[in-house]
């Protein structure tokens, strides 16, 4: 029989532990951009010396949680899974650790970023609009109705197995997509093409192919113009209409977490930013130069872009799956970014995105290459919407779980 008792936050979890780094030696580095909200785990991406500069310090097991707008809204909240003894990070986190004996190190993960604390962390914020931060002592002093450390393992077991079926599924994500990159440097990178042992070349390209502009080989929607947005209060978490914003889409394609959602009466007035199977979502403000691929196996009914994105639009010169791969090419990355101007809110104009060349092959290495792209693809949706699944499911528990109301 499992044991429940209200105790303070502070009584099994420790906020922002010491963690003793060498200045002069090199750790693993996690900015607070690496936080997806749709993934438990956060791994170091870099590697940077330890100088002694303000930062967040913590250990593999750790929760690292978001303590600024709108991160913590946008629940960029991780369990740290790093190589080594120590690293760091953001100064924008609040480290958390749970006590040893008192709390499970997965239960601690799972336990801060439900609403019991995300909620009261958010109403404690304070400072300058666009600046504030959630109050460490008010997180700390949180009482909760907490279980006993059997029930918070059991707990933890049942929210790790959606979790883990989650991140095998981002693995498979990521392998898919790296094979689909593969075959597009090997194609039309390298040149290594089928046939291209007895291809002729003019001007460095083979024989048939060509170079285009963006703008005459692709359909360039931009969904800013000439639109009233709704406004905040007209969003909802459920609804007629997928509304993206420019968190759902990544480096890594379409993160569906936190997703608003819009009524038909609102979905009439945006025809223009209504997206198609086949659509390529680009975003041109902020962080320019990430691509999703909107294809058939997605089951989403409706779904609109929202400001600072365009949609582009197969116009029958190349495919859309062309397009999505082309445009991750490091290539084309670097230059959506040299175009782009403004240093606080960097844009991409479109007339500069139509100015942009891209190589257009013949149409049976085009149909081939298509082929196979799309079947990658096809995979990567729906795996993609299996997440969607686990993670709705995993989400409803939660809250369950967390108060007791389902019993382990």
């Amino acid at each position: 029989m499992s044991k429940w008792e209200e105790k303070r936050l502070e009584d099994i979890i420790d906020v922002n532990p010491p963690v003793k780094l060498k200045k002069g030696e090199s750790y693993p580095f996690i900015d607070i951009d690496k936080v997806s909200p749709t993934r438990r785990s956060v791994t170091n991406e870099e590697v940077k010396v330890y100088d002694g500069q303000s930062s967040s310090k913590f250990c593999d097991g750790d929760t690292v949680f978001s303590r600024i707008t709108p991160c913590l809204e946008n629940r960029k909240i991780a369990k740290v899974a790093i190589e080594g003894d120590a690293a760091f990070g953001s100064t924008e986190f609040y480290v958390f650790r749970a006590k040893k004996k008192k709390a499970d190190a997965r239960f601690t993960y799972y336990l801060t970023s439900s609403d019991a604390v995300v909620l009261p962390a958010i109403n404690s914020m304070t400072g300058a609009s666009g600046r504030q931060r959630a109050d460490k002592r008010f997180i700390q002093r949180l009482k909760l109705n907490l279980p006993d450390l059997p029930t918070q393992e059991r707990i933890a077991d049942i929210l790790s197995a959606y979790d883990d079926l989650i991140e095998a599924n981002n693995h498979r994500i990521e392998l898919l997509e790296q094979t689909a990159q593969e075959l597009y440097r090997e194609w039309f990178v390298r040149f290594r093409f089928p046939g291209y042992e007895n291809a002729k070349f003019e001007d460095g390209i083979p024989e048939g192919w060509s170079y285009v502009r963006f703008g005459k080989a692709i359909d360039i929607i931009d969904g800013d113009r000439g639109v009233n947005y709704p406004k905040q209060e007209e969003f909802y978490p459920e609804g007629d209409c997928l509304f993206l914003n420019a968190g759902n889409v990544t480096s890594k394609g379409f993160n569906f977490s936190a997703c608003s959602y819009i009524t038909k009466e609102k979905d009439s007035i945006l025809r223009k930013g209504k997206l198609q199977h086949g659509d390529v979502v680009l975003t041109t403000r902020g962080t320019v130069g990430n691509v999703a691929f909107y294809n058939e196996t997605m089951t989403f009914s409706e779904m609109r872009i929202n400001s600072g994105m365009v949609i582009l639009r197969n116009l029958g010169v190349v495919s859309p799956e062309y397009i999505y791969t082309s445009l991750h090419h490091e290539y084309l990355q670097k230059l959506m970014t040299m175009y782009a101007s403004g240093s606080a809110q960097p844009q991409l104009p479109i007339k500069d995105m139509k100015r942009m060349k891209i190589i257009k092959p013949d149409a049976k290495t085009m149909e081939r290459f298509t082929e196979m792209s799309a079947d990658i693809y096809n995979q990567i949706s729906l795996l993609i919407m299996k997440n969607q699944t686990l993670a709705k499911q995993r989400d409803m528990l939660l809250p369950r779980l967390m108060s007791g109301k389902l019993e382990v």
